[in-house]
């Protein structure tokens, strides 16, 4: 059971933090240190490479964490208390500092814009936003311990690939939600009205739950902090993103690109393709393998060109022996390595059993059922690749192929063969590649602040939804998308496939077309939505929102 914390009703009093999993040790330490050069003259500030740097808002650590304490530690930093951390002004959200900085700003904005607006007109006392902050630091704390004992692979690479597949095969339209019913027809008002207020009270219920099991019975009883932090989160955050434009086609094309050239940008950050080339070509031409630029060559063109033929060979023999090794290399020290990691059915078991005892309902409840472990080689995943690919459709040889050699490294026969199984080499030798280059502590920073940033654009609430995109603006997001995936896949695929880059833009077009119909993207939101809640917090999948008030002694 979740332990309330002991505060008096005026200052924040945080708890000691763990240890943080990176390698900064305090929030504050990217702001404690000023430059001299913060006053710059005149006719620096009309630059205009300045001014185009000012329009963009500042997302660094040392920007994020003096808007953090602006807002949050307003009464601490008027006492001359500047040069105390953060991470001791404000009770610890999780046990890293560089996710609590993310998660402060957040919690920021929303208290800027949602809490201040009206209770600064009331009174200056920072009481109630302290009380706030506490309640969410309690929900926030207990999160990441039921994050820490789920299996987060099967969650991510088969129960969610496993929605996002049956979005693609239009399942919502045998199945909708019960939160989206009745359809919203443009032609009946009313069904339109009814659908919202059946999605606003889905939103409630959803966020009552999971306070009900996160909070501790001290502040699940405060039915006015209950009824505020319920109604932020459940119509500021959820209805603002899943309820607004976040479900939108065209910003999902525009998120899908803006995810792609950021992954280009980190792969290639020195070197373009060109530069590569044409670096490529005068070391060839220094070695003599290449006729040099502007160097008018007598020599016959057939002798030229079977020494530029025999010259490309060599090099692409070379680069593919060297990709060869390399990859063999990777793949032995993966080998060795699976076999000294501990075995998921061992870790799996340990997790079952501690699930039950972190909730402050835990005496009331059943536990959870136990978790079935499945291979990885046969999570949803690789389904949803050949689904999105259209495998059966276009090479069904080849998906044959791969479901056969699937099925066997699963369920051979022979034990010697089944090195796909559950603990079996394959499937450690997958499980290692996912903890040592999937670190979710360090991937959740920098994709907190770019939720932050998306949903809060300048660190406010993002204005009044615009009209809506025509066509043929949507067309040309969609286009957009289309090329900058294009640009990501390496050639080698599209000379195999035959196709010509407008081809395969023209299909990458018509796969995009999932997503076009923000009503059905609700439903897949919703979905993923209820799924990660319901393995985080096992007891909503068991009992409504009464039972759970009612097990905690509070009456609704």
């Amino acid at each position: 059971m979740t332990q309330p914390l002991l505060r008096p009703p005026t200052t924040l009093q945080p708890r000691p933090k763990a240890n943080a999993t990176s390698s900064s040790s305090s929030i504050a330490s990217h702001i404690a240190v000023k430059t001299p050069q913060q006053s710059r003259a005149p006719s620096e500030n009309r630059n205009p490479a300045s001014t185009r740097q000012s329009l963009t808002p500042d997302v660094s650590d040392k920007a994020t964490a003096a808007f953090v304490r602006r807002v949050l530690c307003s009464q601490h930093t008027s006492g001359g208390n500047e040069a105390r951390p953060i991470d001791e002004l404000l009770p610890p959200l999780t046990s890293s500092n560089e996710v609590d900085l993310q998660l402060y700003a957040i919690i920021a904005v929303v208290v800027k814009e949602l809490v201040y607006s009206w209770y600064g007109k009331i009174t200056p006392d920072q009481t109630f936003v302290e009380e706030v902050v506490q309640i969410i630091a309690h929900c926030t704390r207990a999160l990441e311990g039921r994050l820490r004992k789920i299996d987060l692979e099967q969650l991510m690479l088969d129960e969610i690939p496993e929605l996002i597949e049956n979005h693609i095969l239009v399942y919502h339209e045998l199945s909708p939600h019960p939160a989206l019913s009745p359809i919203p027809d443009p032609q009946a008002e009313k069904s339109i009205g009814q659908q919202s207020k059946n999605e606003a009270a889905y939103r409630q219920l959803l966020v009552q739950g999971a306070l009900a099991v996160l909070l501790p019975t001290e502040d699940l009883e405060n039915a006015c902090l209950r009824t505020l932090v319920t109604d932020v989160l459940a119509e500021s955050i959820l209805g603002n993103s899943i309820g607004g434009r976040v479900c939108e086609g065209w910003f999902i094309w525009t998120s899908i690109s803006k995810l792609v050239d950021a992954v280009k940008a980190h792969m290639n950050p020195r070197a373009t393709g060109q530069e590569i080339e044409v670096d490529t070509r005068s070391r060839l031409e220094k070695f003599g393998l290449l006729s040099e630029r502007g160097h008018d060559d007598t020599r016959p063109t057939m002798t030229r060109g079977r020494r530029t033929a025999l010259a490309e060979v060599f090099w692409r023999v070379i680069q593919y022996g060297y990709l060869t090794i390399i990859s063999l290399q990777f793949v032995i020290v993966g080998l060795f390595t699976a076999s000294t990691t501990p075995r998921r059915s061992s870790s799996s078991s340990s997790m079952s059993g501690r699930m039950a005892t972190d909730s402050p309902i835990a005496q009331s409840a059943e536990a959870p059922a136990a978790i079935v472990l499945r291979p990885l080689l046969g999570f949803r995943v690789f389904s949803l690749l050949s689904t999105v690919l259209d495998l059966s459709f276009r090479m069904p040889w080849l998906s044959g192929s791969l479901a056969l050699l699937q099925h066997h490294l699963i369920s051979s026969p022979l034990v010697l063969l089944r090195v796909g199984a559950v603990d079996g080499l394959f499937d450690q030798y997958l499980h290692s590649l996912l903890t040592n280059y999937l670190h979710i502590p360090s991937l959740l920073p920098p994709l907190l602040s770019t939720t932050r940033t998306t949903l809060f654009p300048r660190n406010a609430l993002p204005p009044p939804s615009p009209a809506p995109r025509t066509p043929e603006q949507q067309q040309e997001i969609k286009h957009h998308c289309a090329e900058t995936l294009v640009s990501f896949i390496p050639n080698i695929i599209t000379r195999l496939a035959s196709l010509s880059t407008e081809e395969v833009v023209k299909e990458v077009e018509l796969e995009l077309d999932v997503w076009s119909d923000a009503y059905l993207n609700k439903h897949l939101a919703y979905q993923i939505l209820e799924a990660v809640v319901v393995r985080v917090l096992h007891e909503m999948g068991e009992k409504g929102v009464k039972e759970l008030m009612e097990a905690r002694g509070i009456d609704t």
